[in-house]
């Protein structure tokens, strides 16, 4: 049975390496919302990170996100969503969509210290490998951290947690 990923974490965790070790395992088509936005909307930033302007685009991206994955699901094949998933409501979002859907859906909660994290960070930000979309700035890595709500309670445990 086709099920929903949703992979949760910081900026350099270690979310989007877990997304294409899934990926490669087959039957399964993943979804990082970084590339989608670098594609549809960089070109269009213009000066200082815009968070309204930033969300309201993540938020179109993701409902074409969430019709593809809809299809894909529908023929048994599994999707992983590597959408960020920061804030609790943004999973909980998911959590319902899946639900009204009859999706089974998973999380997992991919965790590594902040010192690993920003080293990481910067590494990718040189080298610009397979999960590289854009140059991550101090300003964004520290913008994000305190924007995290890490799941708790009944989440957590429902969460497979990998620490990186």
């Amino acid at each position: 049975m086709a099920k929903i990923t949703l992979i949760c974490g910081l900026i350099g965790a270690g979310k989007s390496t877990e997304a294409f070790k899934l990926e490669k395992k087959g039957q399964t088509v993943r979804f990082a919302i970084d590339e989608w936005m670098v594609c549809l909307y960089k070109a269009d930033q213009t000066g200082t990170l815009d968070y309204p302007w930033m969300l309201e685009r993540i938020q179109r991206v993701e409902n074409q996100i969430w019709a593809l994955a809809q299809q894909l699901l529908k023929i048994d094949i599994s999707v992983i969503l590597d959408l960020g998933f920061l804030k609790q409501d943004h999973r909980q979002k998911f959590y319902d969509l899946a639900a009204a859907e009859n999706f089974k859906i998973e999380t997992l909660l991919i965790e590594a210290d902040k010192g690993v994290r920003w080293q990481r960070t910067c590494r990718r930000n040189e080298e610009k490998g397979d999960s590289f979309s854009l140059v991550v700035t101090r300003e964004m890595f520290d913008f994000c951290e305190d924007l995290f709500e890490r799941p708790e309670g009944g989440e957590l445990e429902k969460c497979k947690v990998i620490q990186n």
